[in-house]
């Protein structure tokens, strides 16, 4: 073995980040990033970004919808976490944020060091990989300083093992 490679089940600094999202293209991502994990010893890490609520007519109705946003966010890692545990035996870093979601992961990105990886998945709709990858590689690839995995969406999983 060469200097400065590991073996496959050493551990690893190699960390996968994964966006959450509601769409079905996010669970691929993630079973690719769970699988580099396992496979290289990694870990993942999940990104939810609570993107600010456009209700300023009532600071009460505001705050509530904001509260129950981090729930959902909450309720949404918690379960997630628990299939990368699974898959991985580790259990995930979890960051949440609230702002503007390409902005935030732009900064989590800079403020994380640890991070690797960014793994997405491209949509499978006529309209286009997906908004985040429309930025990233139009807009913002040149300020990230990882690298990032497209994943095609509509991958099964028996192919996502044989990718990783």
């Amino acid at each position: 073995m060469s200097q400065g490679k590991k073996e496959t089940g050493q551990a690893s600094d190699r960390c996968f980040l994964v966006v959450v999202d509601p769409t079905e293209e996010m669970h691929t991502a993630l079973r690719f990033a769970c699988y580099r994990a396992r496979r290289t010893g990694g870990y993942v890490s999940l990104l939810y970004v609570l993107e600010p609520a456009d209700f300023h007519h009532w600071a009460t109705v505001g705050e509530l919808m904001r509260e129950e946003a981090r729930e959902a966010a909450e309720e949404s890692l918690t379960k997630l976490s628990a299939g990368v545990k699974a898959l991985t035996g580790k259990m995930p870093v979890l960051f949440v944020r609230e702002g503007a979601r390409s902005e935030e992961l732009l900064k989590i990105i800079e403020e994380e060091a640890s991070i690797s990886v960014l793994v997405l998945a491209a949509s499978t709709d006529q309209e286009g990989p997906g908004p985040l990858i429309n930025d990233l590689v139009n807009k913002m690839a040149g300020k990230l300083r990882i690298p990032i995995t497209i994943v095609p969406g509509n991958l099964t999983d028996d192919a996502l093992q044989a990718l990783t």
